[in-house]
C-alpha cells in the first residue's frame, strides 16, 4: 500500500460570516486547489465533512453541489456526518480513498454555517447527537462537560485555575492566526470571572458558535512528488466509538475513543507519545483538553493540569498543543473543525505556520464527536 501524501491546504476566515454553507465550502476548496497547484478536473473523488447543513439551512446534497462549483465533474461524491468529528471522519474516509487505489486526488473539504438561527436553537441541533434518553432530560455537551470537570477537579486534586489557563494558552496563540475567530488574548482573571455555564466551567471554557470551511488535497507519495517537494505523509490514522451514553461509562474521566483510536494511529505510524512534536486537540471545552492528553498518553491520568500549570503545553515548550488557537480561540464549525486541525499540523510540518511555527517533524490532531462518542486521531510526518 503507497503511503499517502497531503500536498494542499487551506481554511477560511471563521467566525460570524454572511456567506451560506455552499460559498463556504467552495471558498475553502477554490483556496485547495490553487495551493496544490492541481486542476479540478484532476480530482476523483471529492468528500464533504459537515454534520448539520439540512437542519442549520435546509440545504442537502452540498457534496453534488460543490463538485459542480470547482468545475471538479466527474468526480465521485460523497459527505462524511461524524457529528462533532466529521473532519477526522473525512480524513480518514479521504486516506482510504487514496491508500485503497481508488483514487489518486482527493479533496477534502469540511464546512458549517451555524450562526445564523439562535443560541438555543443551534444548541438543541447540537444536542440532538446525545442519547435520546439523555436528550429528553434536557441534558447538553455543556452540562456533561461541567459535570465532568467537577469530578475531574475534585478527584485528581486540580486547582480550578488550571482549566483557566487552557483557555489563556490557546487565545494567546489564536492572537496569530489570522483565520481565527478571537484573535486577542485574555488573562485568567477574565476566565475565572466570566459568567458561569456549567458549573464550574465559566463562558471562556466554552469555544464559540462559528461558520466556516477547511480543505486538504490528498494523493499518493509517488503523485505528490510531481506536485511538491514540500508535502506531509498521514503516516497512521484510526477512528474509534465509545457508548453513547455517558453515565454507562466506567469512568468518566477516561475517553474510551481517544484511548482506543490513539493506540491504533501510534501503533499504525510506528511512533509513541513521546515522537509527536505538535498537537491539535478538540478543546470544546477546557475540560476536553486534559481528557485528551491523558488518553493519548501526553500525560498520566489526573496529571494533565499540572503539565498546563508548568507550561509544558505552550508554543514554546517541548510539544505544544492547539497552536491555531484550538477551538477555543479559532472556532468551531463543526464539519470543519477536524479538517481545520489536519491544515495546522500540515502547515507546522512545511513549514508555512508564519508566527505560530514550532520546530516539528511529526504532529497528531485528534477529533472528538459528542462528548467522546466518536473519535478520529491522526498522525501525520514531514516528508523525508
Amino acid at each position: 500500500m503507497e503511503r499517502v501524501a497531503i500536498i494542499g491546504a487551506s481554511m477560511t476566515q471563521f467566525g460570524q460570516r454572511e456567506e451560506w454553507i455552499r460559498e463556504l465550502l467552495a471558498e475553502a476548496g477554490v483556496a485547495c486547489l490553487e495551493d496544490a497547484g492541481v486542476d479540478p478536473a484532476t480530482v476523483e473523488h471529492l468528500y464533504v465533512s459537515n454534520m448539520a447543513s439540512g437542519e442549520f439551512e435546509g440545504q442537502g446534497g452540498i457534496m453534488n453541489a460543490l463538485a459542480h462549483d470547482l468545475g471538479a465533474l466527474p468526480a465521485y461524491t460523497e459527505r462524511i456526518d461524524q457529528t462533532s468529528s466529521s473532519g477526522g471522519a473525512g480524513i480518514y474516509a479521504a486516506w482510504r480513498s487514496i491508500a485503497s487505489g481508488a483514487s489518486d486526488m482527493t479533496l477534502l473539504v469540511g464546512g458549517e454555517k451555524m450562526t445564523h438561527p439562535s443560541t438555543a436553537e443551534t444548541t438543541d441541533i447540537i444536542a440532538s447527537i446525545t442519547h435520546p434518553c439523555e436528550y429528553k432530560h434536557g441534558l447538553t455537551l455543556p452540562s456533561f462537560a461541567g459535570m465532568t470537570a467537577r469530578h475531574y477537579l475534585e478527584r485528581f486534586d486540580a486547582p480550578r485555575e488550571s482549566l483557566g489557563k487552557v483557555a489563556v494558552k490557546n487565545h494567546k496563540n489564536g492572537v496569530d492566526n489570522p483565520h481565527a475567530q478571537f484573535q486577542k488574548e485574555v488573562d485568567l482573571e477574565t476566565v475565572l470571572e466570566s459568567p458561569i455555564v456549567a458549573d464550574p466551567l465559566r463562558l471562556y471554557d466554552f469555544c464559540p458558535i462559528t461558520d466556516g470551511s477547511a480543505a486538504l488535497m490528498l494523493c499518493p507519495e509517488s503523485v505528490a512528488k510531481e506536485y511538491t517537494d514540500d508535502y506531509v505523509v498521514i503516516a497512521g490514522v484510526a477512528g474509534a466509538t465509545d457508548t453513547h451514553v455517558v453515565h454507562e461509562r466506567p469512568d468518566p474521566t477516561i475517553m474510551g475513543g481517544v484511548v482506543e483510536s490513539g493506540q491504533q494511529a501510534y501503533e499504525m505510524s510506528g511512533y509513541g507519545p513521546e515522537d509527536i512534536d505538535v498537537a491539535e486537540l478538540h478543546d470544546m471545552f477546557t475540560i476536553l483538553e486534559f481528557l485528551q492528553m491523558e488518553g493519548l498518553d501526553f500525560a498520566e491520568q489526573g496529571e494533565a493540569w499540572k503539565h498546563v500549570e508548568e507550561g509544558r503545553t505552550e508554543r514554546d515548550a517541548d510539544r505544544p498543543i492547539n497552536t491555531s488557537g484550538g477551538l477555543k480561540s479559532k472556532g468551531h464549525p463543526l464539519g470543519a473543525s477536524g479538517v481545520a486541525q489536519g491544515v495546522e499540523i500540515y502547515e507546522q510540518l512545511v513549514g508555512e505556520a508564519g508566527p505560530r511555527q514550532v520546530d516539528a517533524d511529526v504532529g497528531l490532531c485528534c477529533n472528538v464527536g459528542g462528548f467522546g462518542n466518536c473519535v478520529i486521531t491522526t498522525i501525520m510526518e514531514a516528508a523525508a
